[in-house]
């Protein structure tokens, strides 16, 4: 009886190693898959600003939070059975889904550089008359967490190319690790971010050095052309992760030609840029994804706009 107890006791030793061992290698995992997605994660920081800038502050918290909300969402219930079952069983479908979804970033960025340009305006904005705030609230929430669904779709299939040989229980438990510390994250920068001119507020008003008393003043004027820059970076990250996501997946599905230039062209530019070559070389190649991601968002505008007269005003 004893030594039954002490083989038992043996034995959950031995799982109970090789589960931590297990829990080790989940978490290096996690942290290498979570860096190659490391662009699109800053591409999602840099869009959701634009979506809470413009309310009053005491809304701005509660709607960042909302969009968290619909984040982890998006990314647990959706997102995570959606690319475990697809690697599992349709592999194949994940390429042309991941490029549906770039082509919708593409077709909003185009829509915002449109609008910027004077162009027509779909859907009711702040310079219009809001007669119903919470649900132009709801909207933009709405808004904000379709745009997140598609960068999370981004950073979960990254992730997920990643962690391919793992068994499928590690390669659930990776990507729910990925999609809980990245939402964490991003949104939390983006609170602290549109946040920063309310901290700068109370330095002014509440500190008693002049010194405190100065930054909270620089913060104050540096933060309405911080937020309105990073509203312009979020129409660009549209364009570049949408239009990057398309370069990819054509050359996935046998189009080279289009991914080969701009990577031919991203090299060259290394091959002469010294030690800026991996910046550089980095702007060219987003830039050449941004130029795609206009003009397929353009085509799609026009055809939906223009064609189909969806969203169509008719005054």
């Amino acid at each position: 009886m004893p030594s039954g107890l002490v083989a038992l006791l043996d034995d959950i030793s031995v799982i109970a190693k090789a589960a931590a061992a297990s829990i080790d290698d989940v978490g290096a995992a996690a942290a290498k898959a979570g860096s190659k997605a490391a662009g699109v994660v800053i591409d999602d920081a840099a869009v959701t600003p634009s979506y809470v800038t413009e309310f009053t502050p005491d809304r701005e918290l509660p709607i960042i939070w909302k969009i968290t909300k619909g984040s982890l969402r998006n990314k647990l219930l959706i997102l995570l059975p959606a690319a475990l079952l697809l690697s599992e069983f349709v592999p194949w479908a994940i390429t042309p889904l991941l490029m549906l979804g770039g082509l919708f970033l593409c077709y909003e960025g185009a829509e915002k550089v449109l609008e910027k340009l004077g162009g027509e305006k779909h859907g009711e904005t702040l310079g219009d008359e809001i007669t119903d705030m919470a649900a132009f609230e709801k909207d933009r929430v709405s808004g904000a967490v379709r745009t997140d669904l598609i960068l999370s779709a981004e950073i979960m299939a990254i992730s997920l190319a990643e962690v391919a040989g793992e068994t499928l229980l590690n390669r659930a438990l990776i990507l729910a690790a990925i999609a809980v510390v990245i939402t964490v994250m991003v949104y939390g920068a983006v609170a602290l971010i549109v946040k920063m001119d309310d901290i700068g507020l109370h330095m002014v008003e509440n500190r008693k050095t002049a010194a405190a008393r100065s930054v909270g003043r620089g913060l104050l004027h540096a933060m309405p052309v911080v937020l309105a820059l990073l509203s312009s970076v979020g129409t660009l990250a549209m364009l570049w992760v949408g239009g990057g996501i398309l370069l990819h997946g054509s050359h996935e599905l046998g189009l080279h030609a289009p991914s080969d230039v701009a990577h031919a062209a991203q090299h060259a530019v290394e091959v002469v840029t010294g030690p800026l070559a991996g910046l550089l070389g980095w702007l060219t190649y987003a830039a050449l994804s941004a130029v795609v991601g206009l003009v397929m968002g353009m085509l799609v505008v026009f055809v939906l706009h223009k064609v189909l007269r969806i969203g169509h005003k008719d005054h």
